[in-house]
């Protein structure tokens, strides 16, 4: 069984999973404490089995994660039916009202002059670091514009939503959830002073309409907050891995360089190659059975998306970078009622950037082996530096 503090498992986890794979669909790890399913149709299993759901479970003790329950305890992500059915319909409602759309111009101009810096930095010192000035900086502009709060605030929310997702990793130190405390008392905050601006001086964003929708204020928090974390982690992630993956496997570069029309079918296998998400948890409503593994009632499973990305029974030579590959079920941004609603504006955001660094920086390369994060659940980098 893999070890997810293992430097080796960090940098390529997906030898592991193969492993797993084909010693069986579903296995229990002690050292995570659930069952993980590797295969594609386990996972599949896993996220769409009305068995099993995303049951909430306060950190503990309660008093001291106040406002990192809150956001949970109120998010779209944690809830299932009823309370899901009724907040998906109001934030896919808001979303519906046109904001992808709106944004796209806006995504693509910012991608422009974002590639524009990189290659100054470029020119200048020889090298610079893509998440730097492009990964990590597109998604926040994008979001700010988004919930209508001025770009400045964007670094700051960054750094928030960096502290509260590492409560997601396994084994994380007590100083570790301190901050993500911290960092969700003062989002919580933050947010509840831009809604009551808002609901005095309504705007063209997304704050503005969930606050006429019947979202209870906690709610409206929450689905600020996820909105932030889930996009900016997303894009920042596949972008980060999917230039890496490209820059490896050159001719896959070259071909979209020749052929740009494979843009849309690019920015699909960069999300599954390698899956900016690993693990998607759910709980057992009832005693479930997935792949002939039986789920006992209140035990926790774990759809390894990663793994499921990589599984030969549903995609050719699944180890290899292909970005004409069609169809691709890859389960990035998830499944059934969890399926991530913000991902029409994640794919436009990584279809911008990639588009922008074919255009404009077609000799890009690595500079040097790209530093990862120590992290398993939530996949990326440190830096990655690219030169030309």
């Amino acid at each position: 069984m893999f070890d997810p503090a293992d430097p080796a498992f960090i940098e390529n986890p997906y030898p592991f999973f193969a492993d797993l794979r084909e010693r069986g669909e579903v296995h229990r790890h002690d050292g995570l404490g659930i069952a993980v399913a590797v295969s594609h149709a386990a996972c599949s299993a896993v996220l769409r089995h009305r068995g099993l759901g995303r049951i909430w479970t306060d950190a503990q003790p309660a008093e001291r994660f106040a406002a990192f329950n809150l956001l949970h305890r109120n998010s779209l992500l944690e809830n299932e039916p009823p309370a899901h059915t009724r907040l998906r319909r109001l934030i896919a409602g808001a979303f519906g009202r046109g904001h992808v759309q709106r944004l796209r111009p806006m995504v693509a101009t910012l991608a422009d002059r974002m590639v524009d810096d990189l290659a100054a930095a470029i020119a200048a010192d020889g090298s610079a670091d893509l998440l730097e000035h492009l990964a990590q900086p597109l998604p926040v502009a994008v979001i700010a514009e988004l919930l209508g709060v001025p770009a400045t605030d964007g670094p700051r929310m960054v750094e928030l939503s960096n502290a509260i997702v590492k409560m997601y990793e396994y084994g994380l130190p007590e100083e570790g959830r301190d901050a993500a405390e911290r960092a969700s008392a003062e989002f919580v905050a933050y947010v509840r002073s831009v809604a009551q601006a808002r609901a005095s001086a309504p705007g063209d964003d997304i704050i503005s309409d969930l606050l006429r929708s019947e979202l209870t204020p906690d709610e409206l928090v929450a689905t600020a907050v996820l909105l932030l974390m889930a996009g900016h982690e997303a894009t920042v992630n596949v972008l980060g891995n999917g230039v890496t993956a490209l820059l490896t496997h050159r001719d896959q570069w070259e071909r979209l360089l020749a052929s740009p029309s494979l843009l849309d079918s690019c920015v699909e296998e960069l999300i599954r190659f390698d899956a900016p998400l690993q693990l998607f948890e759910r709980t057992a409503t009832e005693d479930v059975t997935i792949a002939g593994f039986t789920v006992p009632q209140g035990q926790k499973i774990g759809a390894l998306l990663g793994a499921a990305a990589r599984d030969p029974k549903v995609f050719d030579a699944p180890d290899r970078l292909d970005i004409g590959r069609t169809p691709n079920a890859h389960l990035g941004f998830g499944l059934g009622i969890h399926y991530c609603v913000g991902a029409p504006l994640a794919r436009v955001e990584i279809a911008a950037a990639v588009s922008a660094l074919a255009a404009k920086l077609p000799g890009l390369q690595l500079a040097e082996p790209p530093r990862r994060r120590p992290e398993f659940v939530i996949r990326g980098l440190q830096e990655l530096r690219v030169t030309v």
